[in-house]
């Protein structure tokens, strides 16, 4: 009887709970609604409200002075918690209640100590905190990827650890070497002063990023160079995102919602949208990325739960776990929320209730209408209209540096104990191996035996009878003068090589036999080529030209596309740092960014020296070339016609050489001379001053560091009267001697044909930055050079067509080939997305009507993202070829156009493949697997690129690939090609005598020239046609290598079975109760 009496009072409880609402108590900070946070600003009160329209929850409001004053015991009683931490919480209060009452958590307390310390979210759990962790690991254990990262824990502020060491461009922890850029995070979680160092070879400095102030969220320092030392830090691998970070929030396990911004470690400045409100937009998780949510979801046992994912290389990597977050502004994720927590809920606290969201959600939001901001339509391009069903896919542009100071070299022998003992230092004592030096302490050291070595005053000639002696120190002086130029060493402007020449044996110093010892020495310094403010000028404009010109549609129709995951952007650069500098401005016009260019080129410009540096693969045919040019100038106008056709004048042997060649080269010495003894008088008068005082403290008042960042001349220097940049008239002396003695030999009576384009880029120079100093001749010379130059320069690339396609394909193959790739993947995905979105139509077409949004929305959703089983295979295996895709979210983002997508791709070189790809594209007919075919270039633009000779500093070769929605898929017209090229920096201006003139010759600068067409108007290149003509002369796919993960990010652990299967255990959500909740 007592059993029965039991059964019927357990039955009466159940019936009176189906009729009691679940009671979710809000216990957090009042503060949150104050300072407009994630508790009770919009976000929480949109939820909740929704929650509440269900009918089946009542909410619990805590309220500041019951958490802070009252015990626990005296806490409302609730069935579900929603609890987290904020400054002055009392997270352990919190855990006491949840002890006393065993509500059912929606974020576990416990596990919330561990948010606050970055060496415990990146590592393994504690041992001081409670053992029930155990179970708990954290990033690592659970084969979540994190960047590679060391620790340096730090008992008290500057103490001096044995495993720490620091040197100009590298810190190593325990024997990890983490080499510039990297990051540095404080342990402290609530700590946000983060900074990342830049190396050298990009100009150094530090970036501090901060919680956001107003419209910044970073500040660059470049003075700032060392490492903090007053607490305990984690040292991280940097990830070049491309500008921009993704933040993702979990619901649960099974819902995950990202949302890309713009990253600040780029320019510090915050996006914000008309309301003032940062500008977010939501972006597609991959398979692998939904994976790596769920993770850290139940890992950290945080339902609702915020972390930073950061794109890098095709990997995502975690770099934060920030707790409880919400997303902001988006209605359609405030709908999802209230339905995962609703299920999360019922499936604790009333598994006998259904969850099954009802055909029309319960509340009534009266949403405003968010205006969409759309794009017009693409329309075509220069070559002509095609309708305005043609949409722009994609944009490659192959393009030069700016205008940069002349490349400059010194060769001398070196005998002397010191400089031969400093080769030994830094190639680890062999005595037969060269060694390069760069870096800023093995300058310094150069520098410093220099200074010894250089004698403080020069010899009298009288007392000089060796003329080699006096050659060697002039060399010595002129590296002191590089070295000292500026103030301060960048790598990437000044290298020197010392490589052995001859040896010795001495006695060893102990005795014990003999060793070797070099005696002389071949020392080569390189310098000059550096970018100047006018060549930076020019690459932001012509970034800015791009942004508003090179893509069809409204004026910010890039910025947005760029903005929204649209617009797939890489930029690459030589090794060369005024091409990375020159990319690293462009890519601030083109995306309208601010600030210095270091964080620029780190975060968006990637090196690729194999694809856009170097010559060697083609030496032998250029030498040919050389050669060639060098009979057809000294043997006069008949050998350049004797092969020629009128009608085709680009086709004859040294096309573009003028008809008197050979009597200009005796005019080009005369006038070489008279411009280097003006220079060198005035070398004289600044040398007679440095004698004056003490040679360890004369440093020229330039810094090449802070250069960077300048736009503008330096009007001091100007009205000093002394030489532009950060030459002076030493240097400037030597550069103008070195071309005198190398274009003509008097005792050969021999001509050097290869010093003319260097002489014309040092008159060139002079005659922009330099005009001031009013060298007489200076004009002459210049015009006699542009002459000569004009010829030789495209013929150093091939004698004739068929010479310059050799050529032109061996430089330019591995990017010919990277090219060709470029515009397959684009047409791939174009055709895929074109599939997909008829698909769509077509289902949506035969879809059952009467069905409300809020169900469609939520169950495609809720399907999309809970993709998580066993059968998922977490680890995609894309083709070589294949790029990473990422995509915004078209379900959660308020764009009219959301597959609209455009990928851009962006090559900065030299001359060489500028000049290498134009003569494949304009050559490529001529080879014999081609005959018969038309060139890629109408004949028309092939005399206008006769007529151009020289592709200057800023000039661009582009490809855009238009995609006609309206022809069916397998049309060969559905892809068309255009072609233009631009001839960069333009001289012509100065030349008139007009206010414009003035202007520039007053800013030191060049107008770049706008591009012009290749091909005829009205004329269709099909992308079938482009591949066809230049896929022999390109690199095959096949041999380009696999993308492969960065040196050194070892963050990536394969999940096994075990780590799933643990992952799987320790989430509670799956099942129908909780021991927290019972």
């Amino acid at each position: 009887m007592d059993k029965g009496r039991e059964r019927e009072r357990e039955m009466e409880e159940e019936e009176g709970d189906i009729g009691r609402k679940i009671k979710i108590g809000v216990c957090v900070m009042e503060k949150k609604v104050k300072c407009g946070s994630e508790a009770f600003s919009g976000p929480m009160l949109q939820i909740l409200d929704r929650l509440q329209a269900f009918g089946e929850f009542e909410i619990v409001h805590f309220g500041d002075k019951v958490i802070l004053e009252d015990p626990v015991e005296r806490w409302p009683i609730c069935d579900c918690l929603i609890a987290f931490y904020s400054s002055g919480y009392p997270l352990q209060k919190a855990e006491a209640y949840s002890a006393l009452r065993k509500p059912f958590l929606v974020n576990e307390l416990e596990a919330q100590h561990l948010l606050h310390d970055r060496r415990k979210v990146y590592e393994c759990f504690s041992p001081t905190i409670s053992c029930c962790w155990e179970k708990l690991q954290c990033l690592e254990r659970y084969g979540i990827p994190v960047p590679r990262y060391a620790l340096v824990n730090r008992e008290m502020p500057y103490q001096e650890l044995d495993y720490f060491v620091e040197e100009e461009d590298f810190v190593e922890v325990h024997g990890n070497r983490f080499w510039k850029p990297f990051v540095e995070k404080p342990v402290d979680g609530d700590n946000h002063s983060i900074m990342i160092y830049y190396p050298s070879s990009a100009g150094g400095g530090m970036k501090e990023l901060f919680r956001k102030v107003g419209n910044r969220s970073s500040e660059f320092h470049p003075e700032v160079r060392r490492v903090r030392r007053e607490g305990s830090y984690i040292y991280e691998e940097f990830m070049p995102t491309g500008g921009t970070d993704v933040k993702v929030y979990t619901v649960g396990p099974e819902y995950a919602h990202a949302e890309a911004r713009k990253s600040p470690v780029v320019d510090g400045v915050v996006m914000r949208n008309p309301d003032g409100k940062e500008v977010r937009y939501p972006v597609l998780l991959t398979p692998t990325e939904k994976q790596m949510a769920r993770d850290v979801c139940i890992a950290f046992q945080q339902a609702v739960c915020g972390f930073d994912l950061l794109r890098c290389e095709g990997q995502s990597y975690v770099c934060d776990v920030n707790g409880w977050s919400f997303v902001k502004n988006s209605y359609k994720y405030y709908d999802d929320a209230a339905c995962v927590l609703r299920k999360m809920f019922l499936d604790a606290k009333a598994p006998h209730l259904s969850t099954t969201i009802p055909p029309t959600l319960p509340w009534k939001v009266n949403e405003p209408v968010q205006p969409s901001e759309g794009l017009t339509r693409q329309g075509s391009g220069i070559i002509g209209k095609f309708g305005q069903s043609e949409e722009l896919r994609c944009v490659i542009a192959v393009i030069r540096h700016g205008d940069r100071t002349p490349k400059q070299k010194v060769k001398l022998k070196v005998t002397e104990e010191k400089l031969l003992n400093l080769m030994l230092k830094y190639n680890g004592g062999r005595p037969r191996s060269e060694t390069k030096l760069k870096s800023a302490v093995q300058l310094q050291d150069l520098l410093d035996a220099t200074r010894i070595l250089v004698p403080r005053s020069r010899p009298g000639r009288e007392s000089d009878s060796e003329a080699e002696d006096l050659e060697h120190a002039e060399k010595l002086r002129q590296v002191k003068a590089v070295l000292e130029e500026g103030g301060h060493f960048s790598g990437i402007y000044r290298k020197v090589q010392l490589k052995p020449l001859r040896w010795v044996k001495v006695a060893k110093s102990n005795g014990e036999g003999e060793e070797e010892r070099p005696v002389e020495a071949l020392m080569v310094l390189k310098y000059g080529g550096v970018l100047t403010h006018a060549g930076r000028k020019q690459a932001e404009e012509l970034g800015r030209y791009f942004r508003n010109n090179i893509y069809p549609g409204e004026g910010t129709g890039l910025l947005r596309l760029h903005s929204t995951y649209r617009h797939d952007l890489k930029i690459y650069s030589s090794d060369e740092g005024r091409v990375q500098m020159s990319a690293a401005a462009f890519a601030k016009g083109l995306l309208d960014l601010e600030g210095q260019l270091t964080p620029i080129l780190v975060s968006l410009v990637s090196k690729d020296s194999s694809m856009l540096d170097g010559l060697d693969n083609a030496s032998i045919e250029m030498d040919e070339a050389k050669t060639r040019l060098h009979e057809i100038i000294t043997s006069g106008v008949k050998a350049v016609h004797e092969n020629g056709s009128s009608e085709k004048p680009w086709m004859v042997d040294g096309a573009g050489l003028p008809s008197n060649a050979s009597e200009l080269l005796p005019e080009l010495v005369k006038l070489t001379k008279k411009v280097t003894e003006q220079v060198r008088l005035l070398a004289r008068d600044e040398d007679e001053q440095l004698e004056d005082t003490s040679s360890y403290d004369v440093i020229p008042p330039y810094d090449q560091a802070k250069a960077l960042g300048k736009t503008n001349i330096d009007v001091d220097r100007i009205a000093a009267g002394l030489p532009c940049g950060s030459e002076g008239f030493l240097l400037m002396y030597a550069r103008w001697r070195k071309l005198e003695r190398d274009l003509y030999n008097e005792r050969k009576d021999r001509f050097d044909i290869t010093q003319i384009p260097d002489v014309y880029d040092s008159s060139k120079y002079d005659l922009l930055h330099n005009a001031h100093l009013n060298l007489e001749g200076l004009d002459e010379l210049f015009r006699v050079a542009q002459l000569l130059a004009d010829g030789v320069i495209p013929n150093e690339y091939g004698i004739n067509p068929k010479q310059k396609l050799k050529i032109g394909s061996k430089i330019a193959r591995r990017l010919l080939g990277k090219i060709l790739i470029d515009l397959r993947n684009t047409r791939e995905e174009a055709i895929s997305v074109a599939g997909l979105k008829s698909s769509q139509d077509h289902e949506s077409a035969v879809s059952i009507t009467g069905q409300e949004d809020g169900e469609s929305n939520f169950r495609n959703e809720d399907s999309r993202r809970t993709s998580f089983t066993g059968e998922k295979s977490i680890n995609q295996e894309d083709d070589d070829n294949k790029e990473t895709k990422y995509r915004l979210d078209p379900k959660y983002a308020n764009v009219r156009t959301p597959e609209r997508h455009v990928r851009t791709r962006l090559y900065f070189t030299s001359e060489s493949h500028i000049h290498s790809l134009m003569n494949v594209l304009r050559y490529c007919n001529l080879d014999e697997s081609l005959q018969g075919e038309d060139s890629l270039v109408c004949d028309n633009a092939l005399e206008r690129l006769l007529r151009t000779k020289e592709l200057d500093y800023m000039s661009y070769i582009v490809m855009r690939m238009f995609e006609n929605t309206e022809v069916s898929l397998e049309d060969p017209q559905r892809f068309r090609i255009e072609l233009t090229f631009s001839r960069g920096a333009d001289l012509s201006p100065l030349e008139k005598d007009d206010s414009g003139a003035a202007s520039l010759r007053q800013e030191h600068t060049l107008p770049i020239m706008g591009p012009e067409r290749l091909q005829e108007v009205g004329s269709y290149l099909t992308m079938e046609k482009m591949e066809k003509m230049i896929r022999s002369f390109a690199m095959p796919a096949e041999d380009f290598p696999p993308p492969s993960t960065p040196q050194g990010f070892s963050g990536y652990f394969s999940k096994s079975a075990a780590v799933l299967e643990r992952l799987a255990n320790l989430w509670p959500f799956n099942k129908h109760g909780n021991t927290n909740g019972k």
